[in-house]
């Protein structure tokens, strides 16, 4: 079982790529494959750009690695309220290769952020786009000031029940990779 895990942050030290990252870990015998968005890198879109360069072999790698999985996990940071930068770009041209940039997957989204809100305000906008973009979401999460529930040193939740809820929704995403695997 191949596992695609990213935050969908630029920033190296990202708290959401160290969710993602955890969550896949819950996987027993997964590959897991850690996307950073910072390799993904391209030009704002728009659509002068598109005619003028075409589809990004960047763009056209980024949904490669989305098809090659069985299932993702994303974790959204959160600026100004939606996605970074980085990520509604790198989804903007994924989108312009194929409108299901999920490519159909069983898909988690979790979001955290430092503050009490847990990014919760992009994980609804992520949540309220997925069907449009062939996500097949098995679950979700916020996970509210990352800092006093997740200690950095273990590379674990220190919180019990966000520690219960991920074990939850890992399990209802390996019980559907199961069902199609069966």
């Amino acid at each position: 079982m191949k596992i695609l895990a990213l935050g969908a942050s630029s920033n190296k030290n990202s708290i959401n790529k160290t969710l993602a990252k955890y969550a896949a870990s819950l996987i027993e015998g997964a590959y897991v494959d850690i996307l950073d968005l910072n390799d993904f890198e391209l030009p704002i879109y728009s659509e002068d750009r598109e005619k003028e360069i075409g589809q990004p072999k960047l763009a056209q790698n980024f949904i490669a690695k989305m098809n090659g999985a069985d299932a993702v996990i994303v974790s959204f940071a959160e600026h100004n309220g939606t996605y970074t930068v980085a990520f509604k770009n790198i989804l903007d041209w994924a989108s312009r290769i194929s409108r299901s940039v999920y490519q159909n997957k069983p898909v988690i989204f979790l979001a955290t952020s430092s503050g009490p809100g847990g990014a919760s305000s992009v994980l609804n906008t992520a949540l309220q786009s997925a069907q449009f973009l062939g996500a097949i979401v098995k679950g979700s999460l916020s996970v509210p000031s990352f800092y006093e529930n997740f200690d950095l040193s273990t590379q674990q939740p220190t919180n019990p029940q966000i520690q219960n809820e991920l074990n939850s929704i890992v399990k209802s995403l390996t019980n559907h990779i199961g069902e199609k695997h069966v």
